[in-house]
């Protein structure tokens, strides 16, 4: 028995990339860190700009790396384990992370910005412009 997926229409072609997102996205379960996702209005009022807000304290700007690798966002946070310190008690372990966004066709990254342990991440989407092109049919005798 085939298994029907949301994109095995016919009628959608080249969006196999997409479902496997879509099925990695369904299996990543990790909730650290937290996050928020906020929709901002641009300065003219009609741009749409999105903010994605992740709680990472106890990270400095050099333990945290922010890319974009084809259509992803992709935020890492690197502690090292301080071994010159002795700990009565550990409650705050020091560990790594890595959470990925998927970017829609078109959005980018205008700045990032780590304040009181709250890193913050603006991106927005440029209107795109409509293109619409003729395609020529060859009549083969």
């Amino acid at each position: 028995m085939s298994r029907m997926t949301p994109f095995s229409s016919p009628l959608l072609l080249g969006f196999d990339a997409m479902e496997k997102t879509l099925e990695r996205l369904a299996k990543s379960g990790d909730s650290y860190p937290p996050y928020n996702i906020e929709r901002l209005s641009g300065a003219d009022g009609k741009t749409e700009r999105l903010r994605i807000t992740l709680a990472v304290a106890g990270f400095a700007e050099n333990d945290l790396d922010v890319t974009t690798e084809e259509n992803q966002l992709v935020v890492r946070g690197r502690q090292n384990d301080d071994t010159e310190r002795e700990f009565l008690h550990r409650g705050i372990a020091a560990r790594q992370f890595q959470r990925c966004f998927v970017l829609a066709d078109g959005m980018r990254v205008i700045a990032a910005e780590l304040k009181n342990g709250l890193l913050s991440i603006d991106l927005d989407r440029p209107e795109s412009e409509r293109l619409v092109r003729k395609i020529n049919i060859s009549v083969k005798d």
